[in-house]
């Protein structure tokens, strides 16, 4: 959700992966000890890219989603800061950090994960008119602190960017959230340990993975889990896979594309291009998903269609997985398989055609056999991208809800 054009909003990917077992050992190569996370998080340049009254929010905001919550002007900053990449290696990320001009010392926290985005300029720091952008004013506006990271490899972040690696996302994630607390110090604020997550598309597993981090791993020492909200989340990135291989999702193509491509990067999934992809795309489709190629130029090179694009053995590894492949993907069916001890609410639409409604229920259904409290929320009858805008007005009721009652 990253600009007004469509977006390819893909899966889980970069949400990452891990049941509760298979992500512990990641995310704690990622921390480390708390003496070795002392470099995470930490600060390399901030730059202010925008200043807006409290009138200037709702119109930004108007004809989008209700702008009635708006009650305070913010500052927003591009934030680069260090973190560490696939490999667990120190890398920079960039992300944009929002301010409230409320006055209030004391903030509380919010930590946006934004949907799959192919173009590393189409991000919060990079792109004013990106969606991720005004969600995340629109939380300031409403007295909130807001880090929203751009993840690793998008933004002016350093290298590819590792879709699906669990370790890189929790890591940009948390520390971006200690770069944002820099910079609110640096400000004269400082932000409430209690931190509320909510993410969109992609960033609904991330949520959880997020969470899941803070809450059970130690992420941190300072911030702790204080809400959850994840948005049209693809939580059985299995079943996801498998109906974009028999085209029942929509734009099937260029969401597999992009998964095959980046999946490669990280596991190894082909020898050549040949393997997967039909002539001549075979050519030119690892070229276009190098992050400097927008969805529109990929949607112009590209057939929509997984039949048109993709060999047919390769579709049949898709529908029934097994090796690596079912290995990675296993842990991003079960990224709510875990009990969070705070509020829970996840959103989703009906009229999803990008992600169906069932990957809400699967969430739901998880959470409820490890006997965690959690409301599920149909927003109506909404495609994927105009889900999440009837979702934001519920989620900042939900959070203010959350912190009278956490």
């Amino acid at each position: 959700m990253t600009s007004r054009r469509t977006k390819i909003r893909i899966l889980a990917g970069a949400a990452a992966l891990g049941s509760v077992s298979a992500l512990v050992a990641p995310v704690a190569a990622a921390a480390g000890s708390h003496g070795e996370r002392a470099q995470g998080g930490a600060v390399g340049s901030v730059e202010q890219v925008a200043d807006l009254t409290a009138e200037e929010v709702a119109g930004e905001l108007r004809g989008k989603t209700d702008s009635s919550q708006v009650r305070y002007g913010v500052t927003a900053y591009r934030v680069t800061y260090r973190t560490t990449d696939s490999a667990g290696a120190p890398t920079t990320a960039s992300q944009l950090v929002v301010l409230p001009k409320n006055g209030a010392r004391h903030l509380s926290t919010v930590s946006w994960l934004h949907g799959t985005t192919v173009y590393r300029k189409d991000v919060a720091s990079e792109n004013p008119k990106s969606d991720d952008r005004l969600t995340a004013m629109l939380f300031a506006s409403t007295g909130r602190a807001v880090s929203a990271p751009d993840y690793v490899g998008l933004g002016s972040g350093e290298g590819f960017h590792p879709y699906g690696d669990p370790r890189a996302t929790v890591a940009a994630s948390v520390d971006g959230l200690r770069a944002a607390r820099t910079v609110a110090h640096r400000n004269g604020r400082d932000l409430k340990r209690q931190v509320q997550v909510s993410g969109f598309s992609q960033g609904g597993p991330a949520t959880m993975l997020v969470g899941r981090a803070l809450q059970q791993e130690g992420a941190d020492r300072y911030f702790r889990l204080g809400a959850l909200a994840p948005v049209s989340g693809p939580f059985d990135l299995s079943a996801f896979e498998a109906a974009a291989a028999d085209d029942k999702v929509a734009k099937s193509g260029l969401y597999l594309a992009y998964f095959a491509t980046a999946w490669n990067k990280m596991y190894g999934l082909y020898a050549s291009p040949a393997d997967v992809f039909r002539y001549p795309y075979d050519h030119k489709v690892e070229d276009l998903f190098d992050g400097y190629h927008t969805t529109e130029q990929i949607a112009g090179e590209l057939p929509g269609a997984s039949a048109d694009l993709f060999t047919e053995d390769f579709l049949n590894k898709i529908r029934k997985p097994d090796g690596t492949l079912k290995d990675k993907l296993r842990p991003l069916d079960n990224t709510c398989d875990w009990r969070p001890n705070v509020p829970v609410q996840i959103f989703h639409g009906r009229g999803d055609q990008d992600v169906a409604f069932s990957h809400a229920t699967h969430c739901a259904d998880q959470l409820t056999r490890n006997g965690a409290a959690h409301r599920l929320t149909d927003v109506g009858n909404y495609d994927h991208n105009a889900s999440v805008w009837q979702a934001l007005p519920r989620i900042v009721k939900f959070f203010d809800e959350s912190a009278k009652t956490g």
